[in-house]
């Protein structure tokens, strides 16, 4: 199969990733099948792409013709067997759970064409662990979009162990006809990029909760000239039931360093998860949480977090994650806006972060945050 092969799509979840997704696919001129277990979450679906496309078409960034002929490619459905009989790509945006996406994938290898790739849109599991429960792992694939999928321009493209060049192959040109930026991530790790490069600063957050100074307001003090959405104000907006749930992974997966701690666990046991209970480490219930820049910390820089970035980008280096630091820093630029940690890290100077790095190594006693050799050596090629 060749990539102008893919007529059909079909997206399982109707969910905020896959009610993107499924525009995405639409507005490229694909044929969607959204499917999900209950008629209510389809509609729910539906009714999001709608409004969506309707905001386009408000701002002129989409004329009504072409909206309402996106819209006619979009096939709302329950019914899993009819969602993916045809499709040539499948692409599954279920809830983070790797029993349900196994169970999901094992499913859709009965039911979807021999030729079709399978591909699972998670954050941070084992392509290759999910590709287990079916009988075609060379037509798995990890295809990650980033919340909002409409907007957001990365997508990490992860080859599992036994992922095809073809399926590969495929799945990028898709993306790119989505108008998307593909990053082939060329082994299967923990977190992919994005995630993986931010795992250890959110570690460092825990760690801030647990110890309960600075205060979340004083530490993201700090950042609030400098970025559009602050630390700590950002694991409230993806939600801390969804931060701790990758935490913990990575401690499975990564480090014991990671298992999280009792000052996160108190939100998530208390259900205050952050923007979506309206309530978490902020307010959200008036809106966007309003910030006290009034005091900020003085133990903490903005080199900090970016030395802890850094230091992991180049531990995918050094195990082949991805094939050059090039692509780290396209995938993190627009996985989350901003300059890639290699570009920053030239600007800044190695030793400097080093130094940051081996500064929070003392502080927590956390040999995770210990600079590798590259991270030592300064030599990156970019």
């Amino acid at each position: 199969m060749k990539s102008e092969d893919v007529k059909k799509i079909a997206v399982i979840g109707a969910g905020a990733m896959g009610n993107g997704i499924a525009q995405c696919g639409i507005m490229a001129g694909y044929k969607v099948a959204m499917q999900d277990i209950e008629q209510r979450f389809v509609d729910k679906g539906v009714q999001t792409i709608t409004e969506s496309m309707e905001k386009l078409v408000g701002k002129g960034k989409l004329s009504d013709e072409a909206r309402k002929e996106a819209l006619s490619r979009l096939e709302p459905i329950v019914d899993l067997a009819k969602a993916v009989v045809d499709a040539d790509l499948v692409i599954e945006a279920a809830p983070e759970n790797l029993d349900l996406k196994k169970k999901i994938f094992a499913d859709l290898d009965r039911l979807a064409p021999a030729h079709a790739i399978l591909a699972t849109n998670t954050s941070t599991m084992s392509v290759t662990a999910i590709a287990s429960a079916t009988k075609r792992p060379g037509k798995v694939v990890g295809m990650h979009f980033f919340n909002p999928a409409v907007l957001m321009k990365l997508v990490e493209v992860i080859r599992g162990n036994e992922s095809t060049q073809e399926s590969i192959d495929i799945t990028r040109d898709v993306a790119l006809k989505m108008k998307k930026i593909p990053v082939i991530v060329q082994k299967d790790s923990p977190g992919f990029i994005y995630n993986r490069v931010n795992a250890p600063t959110g570690l460092l957050l825990q760690k801030l909760l647990d110890r309960g100074t600075p205060k979340p307001d004083d530490f993201d003090a700090v950042f609030k000239p400098f970025v559009p959405m602050t630390p700590f104000e950002t694991i409230d907006f993806v939600g801390l039931d969804v931060f701790m749930a990758n935490q913990k992974y990575f401690s499975e997966t990564i480090s014991v360093d990671y298992t999280p701690t009792a000052g996160l666990m108190k939100y998530v046991d208390g259900k205050t998860l952050g923007k979506k209970t309206g309530k978490g480490i902020y307010d959200w219930s008036a809106g966007r949480p309003q910030i006290d820049t009034s005091n900020p910390t003085q133990e903490f820089d903005p080199n900090h977090m970016i030395a802890l970035q850094v230091n992991e980008a180049t531990k995918l280096l050094e195990e082949g994650v991805v094939s050059n630091a090039q692509d780290i820093d396209t995938a993190m630029a627009n996985g989350g806006g901003g300059i890639g940690p290699f570009t920053l890290a030239k600007s800044i100077g190695f030793d400097l972060l080093c130094q940051k790095c081996n500064e929070l190594a003392d502080k927590f006693k956390l040999e995770v945050f210990r600079p590798t050799k590259t991270m030592l050596s300064g030599k990156v090629d970019i």
